[in-house]
């Protein structure tokens, strides 16, 4: 029973005390991954930039740093309301100064122009999709051609999770989700091992042809 509140949570963060919780335990495990999406991004200063599923904001506070041209723009789309007040008040001079722009919704829905971004990064977000193709398709549409998109997960680390109970229903193996980046049109889609200070993550790419 556990397992599976703490699940539902890490999908969908709510402003309780075990939301609290997922929070934290965001804050603490999704730091490292959080920043080498962003450095994997190659952010030009500027570039307009989306992460989805930003959850506490640790990746959005890392890319704002490499947007210091005044057309630089970084965008944030999440589905849960406890996590856009978290991330709110983390960003809020940011936000204050038009720099930085954040939207509750979903991925199968953005709330932006077509062809309107450089940059796509997220972390452990796609295991929540509830429809994986339709959700690259929509990254797809607002993405300019050419433009990258990276995704950072700790497979092991998942792995884990899911052999105590965790996870359960989320789509922790990488394979479906790059099934669906080539169904949806994306180009360039692998999956990379990658290493940081020791440190042993994967990362997924694809490129937004058109």
């Amino acid at each position: 029973m556990v397992t599976k509140i703490i699940t539902q949570h890490l999908g969908h963060p709510k402003s309780t005390l075990m939301g609290w919780v997922t929070q934290s335990l965001m804050k603490r495990n999704n730091r490292f991954l959080e920043e080498n999406a962003v450095r994997l991004c190659e952010i030009q200063a500027d570039n307009t930039v989306l992460e989805v599923g930003f959850g506490p904001g640790l990746g959005l506070q890392e890319a704002v740093q490499y947007l210091t041209d005044p057309r630089g723009k970084l965008l944030g789309l999440d589905y849960s309301e406890y996590m856009h007040k978290v991330a709110r008040e983390r960003l809020r001079d940011h936000i204050a100064s038009g720099k930085v722009r954040l939207f509750q919704g979903r991925v199968e829905s953005i709330p932006l122009p077509a062809c309107s971004v450089d940059k796509v990064y997220h972390c452990n977000c796609h295991l929540y999709w509830p429809d994986m193709r339709a959700g690259n398709a929509e990254l797809l549409r607002v993405m300019r051609p050419g433009a990258l998109m990276v995704s950072t997960l700790n497979l092991d680390f998942l792995r884990w999770g899911l052999s105590w109970g965790f996870l359960q229903g989320a789509n922790v193996e990488p394979k479906p989700y790059l099934e669906a980046l080539r169904a949806a049109g994306f180009t360039d889609v692998r999956l990379e091992e990658k290493y940081d200070k020791g440190r042993k993550f994967e990362a997924i790419f694809a490129t937004a042809e058109k």
